[in-house]
């Protein structure tokens, strides 16, 4: 399981015209499902997501987090972080969770997210998805599992 961060100054998610998710200063969060991927390790990946520290204190330093800020995550599903790029110049897929695993630990990890956290947005599993974003840095980490 991978989480591509992104500290933003605001993020939006639209599907055919409409905003189905948008946040202020937070984390967009892209998730990306393998084979084998849990439960478990998801709800591990989502406790570092929400402390992990990124946001700048009085002193300048990258010492809060988005919880410490209060800051809104946007979680957004994100098939191509499960991609095999090690070689050729064609992704494969064939690390990737089946999309009916993949979308219940996604729907499951925003269930987590809205019991532990707020505010949070998402986009649409499946969706072709429109994001918009100011990333603030740029400030750019990738957590796996």
């Amino acid at each position: 399981m991978k989480a591509l961060l992104q500290r933003v100054r605001h993020a939006r998610v639209e599907v055919e015209g409409r905003c189905v998710g948008e946040i202020e200063q937070g984390l967009l969060v892209f998730l990306g499902v393998e084979q084998g991927d849990n439960e478990a390790g998801l709800e591990r990946l989502l406790e570092r997501v929400l402390n992990y520290r990124v946001f700048a204190d009085e002193a300048g330093r990258m010492n809060l987090s988005v919880r410490d800020i209060a800051g809104g995550v946007l979680l957004v599903s994100q098939f191509t972080l499960a991609a095999d790029t090690r070689k050729g110049r064609r992704p494969g897929f064939s690390t990737a969770a089946e999309p009916a695993v993949a979308e219940a630990l996604y729907q499951r990890g925003v269930a987590m997210l809205n019991a532990h956290h707020s505010p949070v947005a998402t986009g649409e599993f499946g969706a072709d998805m429109q994001i918009s974003l100011l990333n603030d840095g740029p400030v750019t980490f990738l957590l796996e599992q």
